[in-house]
């Protein structure tokens, strides 16, 4: 719900603050004293207005509005602000700042964003209904959520995203399917062609490398011979390292036994290092036989190496990339030798998931059907009440041609405010106090369907009284009861169902906002029966108005 507004420098109005409850918060006084200024300035923090009248105040540098919101733990809005990595805790605070040369500038929770965010999660916030209403209700693109939330379809709508999701796959994998095979048809000698010629030569990964390093020590093979033979006579020559080692050992071996003790670790030492030589020696003579210096080993690694590369520069590749190209063409060449049997497989699926789509579709259509004639008569019953008996209301389902992920049928709410005239979109009701009496009436319909954090209306009840003006409070009643709801009413029979009730006043050149309690919440009523002179008869009907709406009282006390 709203918890606060705080205005600076907007219009009118220097400095204000309002406090709200849950239920119905009025807001009332003498016309030109500043309440639909309040509600502009709320609009302005939720991210919607351009200025216009809620503008900065004459002398000031900049205006400002700010409004403090605490939805629900689940509220979309947590959601919204989540997925922007923002703080989703708590309340939630919205700031809108115009200067004196018109830029603009937006804050949630006192973090800098975009005038478009702010807008997207003010409304999710509060919803508001007017004569400069564009969005909410009025939005076509809201009212296909809205009727599945009236229905309870959403569980089935998600079903047929799911379906809609499984056959889009389809499609762009028998695509994918059709555009390979189009294209191997259209270079299929060429194709087969390389896929004949790399399926022969069989490149494999790293092998360029491998190649090159042979070739390397192959070419260098008399000389690396030469300084393998060399090192090989110095570990075993008649003066090399292993004869050395061997005389020492001899020798240490011919000690007295009381000298062999003292000489043990060296000659242990010797002898370790008498192997290692060995070893180095059998290595070396083993590297030099294996060396093979043959030109025509030579020459059939050169020609490997060459034509590896070759393929390489012929394919647009890298010798080691020629593997993936190899496979590319061998794929090829086998969609082709197929005969379209893996087309028409991918055809058989894509027509398996496009039925199932359209059967669980052809579901939701049906139940959408159902639950837009209960809307229609639900909104129906509305309407007579609130002095629009002339006026119809229509949900239009249009086919799509090929369907969407939500199903077979644009959404959109219709009405027809003149007898006889055919109907067209909500935004075209042309009287002010009509497009909020019907804005009330839908919104009452849709009492169940997930509603805002906070519904405004602005003078709802304009034009009418008497009967009408107290069936337009009894549903604005009935309505707070599931959302928070705040209006700018000229009726006392709507003022005395609030749960909250602010009197707006002009003193001087300031705006005074005023928390009416009890009997000054009485005596406003009065006035607003009688006129500037409050006569005992005029509290005496605000005493019965009053009583009337002693359930709203209780909750107010309640809260």
């Amino acid at each position: 719900m709203l918890a606060a507004l705080t205005i600076r420098d907007i219009v009118l109005i220097e400095q204000a603050a309002l406090e709200f409850a849950g239920g119905l918060n009025v807001l009332t006084g003498e016309t030109g004293a500043g309440k639909s200024i309040l509600l502009d300035s709320l609009v302005l923090a939720a991210g919607g207005g351009k200025g216009g009248r809620a503008g900065v105040r004459v002398g000031a540098a900049q205006g400002t509005a700010t409004a403090v919101f605490d939805p629900a733990p689940g509220h979309a809005s947590r959601a919204l602000l989540a997925s922007q990595d923002m703080e989703a805790e708590g309340e939630i605070v919205l700031r809108r700042s115009i200067a004196a040369d018109g830029k603009s500038r937006a804050f949630i929770n006192d973090q800098a964003v975009s005038v478009g965010l702010l807008k997207d999660l003010g409304g999710l916030l509060v919803e508001v209904h007017g004569q400069a209403d564009d969005r909410g209700l009025f939005d076509v693109a809201t009212h296909r959520g809205l009727l599945d939330s009236f229905g309870g379809l959403e569980s089935a709508v998600a079903d047929v995203a799911a379906h809609y999701g499984a056959w889009d796959k389809a499609r762009a994998a028998l695509a994918a399917l059709k555009a390979q095979a189009e294209e191997a048809r259209r270079n299929a000698d060429y194709v087969r062609a390389a896929a004949a010629e790399l399926s022969a030569f069989e490149p494999k990964p790293g092998e360029e490398d491998s190649l090159a390093g042979e070739r390397a020590l192959m070419m260098n093979a008399a000389r690396i011979a030469e300084d393998l033979t060399n090192a090989g006579d110095a570990l075993s020559g008649d003066k090399g390292a292993e004869a050395g080692l061997a005389t020492a050992l001899k020798k240490l071996s011919r000690l007295p036994e009381e000298a062999r003790v003292r000489t043990a670790a060296a000659q242990a030492a010797l002898e370790q290092a008498f192997a290692l030589t060995e070893d180095a020696r059998r290595e070396l003579d083993s590297i030099l036989t294996g060396l093979d210096g043959d030109s025509a080993t030579l020459e059939r690694k050169e020609e490997r190496l060459f034509a590896l590369r070759a393929l390489a520069r012929k394919y647009g590749a890298t010798a080691d990339g020629l593997v993936a190209v190899a496979a590319d063409f061998i794929a090829q060449q086998s969609a082709m030798d197929s005969g379209g049997a893996d087309i028409k497989k991918s055809e058989a699926a894509e027509v398996a998931a496009r039925d199932a789509y359209k059967a669980v579709a052809a579901k939701l259509t049906k139940a959408r059907t159902a639950a837009a004639a209960k809307l229609e008569a639900a909104v129906a019953e509305e309407l007579t009440p609130l002095k629009l008996g002339h006026a119809r209301f229509r949900v239009s389902l249009t086919p799509l041609d090929e369907g969407a992920a939500h199903g077979l049928e644009r959404v959109a709410f219709e009405v027809a405010t003149i007898e006889g005239a055919t109907f067209g979109s909500l935004a075209k009701i042309a009287s002010g106090g009509e497009l909020a009496r019907f804005s009330l009436a839908l919104k009452v319909a849709l009492a169940q369907s997930a509603p805002p954090a906070a519904l405004v209306f602005d003078e709802v009840d304009r034009g009418v009284g008497g009967a009408v003006a107290d069936a337009v409070g009894q549903r604005l009643q009935r309505l707070a009861e599931t959302t928070q709801v705040m209006l700018v009413t000229h009726s006392p029979q709507v003022a005395a169902r609030a749960a909250r009730h602010f009197r707006i006043s002009r003193v001087g050149d300031k705006t005074r906002i005023t928390l009416l309690e009890d009997d000054a919440r009485l005596e406003e009523i009065a006035r607003m029966l009688s006129g500037a002179v409050v006569t005992e008869e005029a509290r005496a009907a605000a005493r019965r108005l009053m009583a009337e709406a002693v359930p709203q009282k209780k909750a107010r006390k309640r809260a």
